[in-house]
């Protein structure tokens, strides 16, 4: 079983590294595998929302979205650390949270996410992780993965790496974080190997509010 850790932050050594790292090393000693995989700097384009991807079945901007869905099939669990910017996530993850999770819904691909547990985790100096959190979750919500939670929200505080590592309720939490994701990857395991179906599928139904 794996698990991809994504890096929303530009500095890839960062604040929400550290956090990531926790969470990581904890996976480890409950023998799940896990990877981190950094958004990096490089521009995202947000959702232009054309719905070209109906069509070719992936997004039609080239600027590493699609490489990483077609990354993250292979993986059974999801957890996405950003930074606190302006009390919301990170421009760049959201950009990229867009795209992703859209792009895999309209052209076919939801299997890549959905049922697969999930996590955020945000990272602030200060203040803005709860609103942070809330935003990241309805990605997971509306794909029907099961949140995964700690002893506490799932947040460290730090303006840099070293003061991160010094918040000692937050590093705790990473770790039943991690501990929480591995029993929920476990239990399904097991559930599959005991027979018990995934949840039935129906058809969408859309409606909106002038009809």
């Amino acid at each position: 079983m794996k698990v991809l850790l994504v890096n929303g932050s530009p500095h890839k050594s960062g604040c929400t590294n550290v956090a990531l790292q926790e969470i990581a090393k904890t996976l480890k000693e409950e023998n799940i595998d896990s990877e981190i995989f950094h958004i990096g700097v490089k521009p995202i384009s947000g959702c232009i929302a054309c719905r070209t991807c109906a069509k070719l079945g992936h997004c039609c901007i080239e600027d590493g979205v699609n490489e990483f869905v077609e990354k993250a099939k292979d993986f059974d669990g999801f957890i996405f650390g950003t930074p606190v910017h302006y009390a919301a996530a990170s421009g760049m993850i959201t950009s990229f949270m867009d795209r992703v999770f859209f792009s895999a819904a309209c052209s076919g691909r939801s299997d890549v996410f959905m049922h697969k547990p999930a996590a955020a985790v945000a990272c602030a100096r200060r203040a803005g992780t709860t609103a942070t959190l809330d935003q990241l979750n309805k990605y997971f919500s509306i794909t029907q993965m099961p949140i995964i939670s700690g002893r506490y929200w799932n947040m460290v505080h730090g303006a840099l790496p070293e003061e991160v590592q010094q918040d000692l309720e937050g590093m705790q939490n990473m770790r039943v974080l991690a501990r929480n994701m591995a029993w929920h990857l476990k239990c399904q395991e097991a559930g599959q190997k005991a027979g018990i179906p995934m949840p039935k599928t129906e058809k969408t139904v859309f409606t909106n509010f002038i009809r």
